[in-house]
Parts: C-alpha cells; sequence; structure tokens
C-alpha cells in the first residue's frame, strides 16, 4: 500500500487536471460556438479515452496488490495523455 501511495494520489490529480478539466472546457467551447465545430469531433475520440482513463485509475486507487495497482494507474495516466494529445493538440491545429 505504502509504495504506490504517491501514485495514487498523482493519478488522481491528473486524471482530474489534465482529464476532465480540458474536456469540459473544450465542450464549453464547442457548445458556446466559440470554436469551430469540427473540434467537436475530436470530443468523439476523447471522451471515451478520459473515460477509460477514469476507470482504470479507481481500479488502481483500490487494488490491493501493489503491481497490478501501479499497471493500471500507469495506465490511466497514459490514456489521460493520449486524450489530452487528440483533443488539445488537434484543437491546436485546427485554429492553425
Amino acid at each position: 500500500m505504502e509504495a504506490t501511495r504517491s501514485l495514487r494520489w498523482y493519478a488522481g490529480i491528473a486524471v482530474l487536471v489534465f482529464g476532465i478539466v480540458p474536456t469540459v472546457m473544450i465542450t464549453l467551447l464547442v457548445s458556446g460556438g466559440h470554436t469551430p465545430g469540427s473540434v467537436g469531433l475530436l470530443l468523439i475520440g476523447g471522451i471515451p479515452l478520459v473515460l477509460a482513463g477514469l476507470f482504470f485509475a479507481v481500479r488502481g486507487a483500490r487494488g490491493t496488490d501493489p503491481e497490478q495497482a501501479s499497471r493500471h494507474l500507469h495506465l490511466s495516466l497514459a490514456l489521460i495523455a493520449g486524450a489530452d494529445l487528440l483533443m488539445l493538440g488537434g484543437n491546436a491545429l485546427i485554429r492553425m
């Protein structure tokens, strides 16, 4: 439990700061008409990645085996990073 304690905290913070907040911000930009409509297509791929990252973060935080919990938490961080790359990077490329 102690070996993955800090990883559990960092994964939880990363899911919130880098997963949920950017998804909500981009959704609000698209629904408010402040960004091109094609950015909304990025949400089709980004939202499932964030949800999968959230799922694996919860699964890793509740895990009892430190090695398996660590794998789940690392996978959740990778999924959140992929979602950020897709949504925020795609938004930047579309706006250029």
